[in-house]
């Protein structure tokens, strides 16, 4: 049996997979960031340490870090012991075993709660979810969506996902989805006709190579740029 979750659970990556999964250069990081769903993700954290500028938007940040807490707990086992279930969906090389993956999902998720009140009183983490996000057009150079959209191709439609990433275009002049395959390490049933679709609208859209897989074949990211002056769905 695959890879499988009924809902979306907290489960953060670290500063460094960020880095990868989106292939972020110097320049990038230097922009206006908007870091969409990052749950219990310690990027923003580690952004803000750098002198960046980053904002993260997520349902789960109207819980405390007590809260949230609780539900990683809640949570760990069943992902941890899927993963042991299903250890050929992935690729054990940078991370070797499921007891190191544990070990670095747990240290990024401590390191994102220790920033987190700090971080939701200065305003970096913002109360809000796809697919109408709380941010006025144009706020953000770079929208970055980790583990969500595609991932949870079986729990979310493709006209959720359609909206969704133009609702990412309207606040952001740049949107990087990560990664293109779905629970089970299977390439998303949402990806070409979320690409028609995007492309019908005269978005700018493309499909990159990444310098990160865990999820085995998980090494592609979308871009859509290029915002029409009206679009919608």
């Amino acid at each position: 049996m695959s890879f499988s979750l009924e809902k979306v659970v907290p489960w953060g990556r670290s500063y460094e997979e960020y880095l990868a999964m989106f292939d972020l250069s110097q320049g990038d990081l230097e922009r206006r960031i908007l870091g969409c769903g990052d749950g219990p993700a310690s990027f923003n954290c580690g952004l803000t340490q750098r002198g960046g500028r980053v904002v993260s938007v997520d349902p789960i940040y109207e819980h405390s870090a007590e809260q949230i807490r609780a539900r990683i707990a809640e949570t760990y086992e069943a992902v941890v012991g899927q993963t042991r279930s299903n250890l050929d969906e992935f690729v054990w090389k940078t991370i070797p075993s499921v007891e190191e993956l544990a070990r670095l999902r747990l240290a990024a998720m401590e390191e994102f709660l220790a920033d987190y009140p700090a971080g939701r009183a200065e305003g970096r983490y913002r109360v809000g979810g796809l697919p109408e996000l709380p941010f006025l057009d144009g706020s953000f150079d770079l929208a970055l969506c980790s583990h969500y959209l595609f991932l949870y191709s079986g729990q979310l439609s493709l006209d959720f996902h359609l909206r969704s990433i133009v609702e990412l275009c309207r606040v952001a002049r740049e949107v990087r989805i990560f990664p293109l395959l779905e629970l089970g390490a299977i390439t998303s049933r949402h990806v070409e006709g979320v690409v028609g679709a995007l492309e019908n609208l005269d978005y700018a859209v493309t499909i990159e190579e990444v310098p990160y897989e865990f999820q085995r074949g998980g090494n592609q990211m979308l871009v859509v740029s290029s915002v029409p002056s009206s679009a919608s769905p």
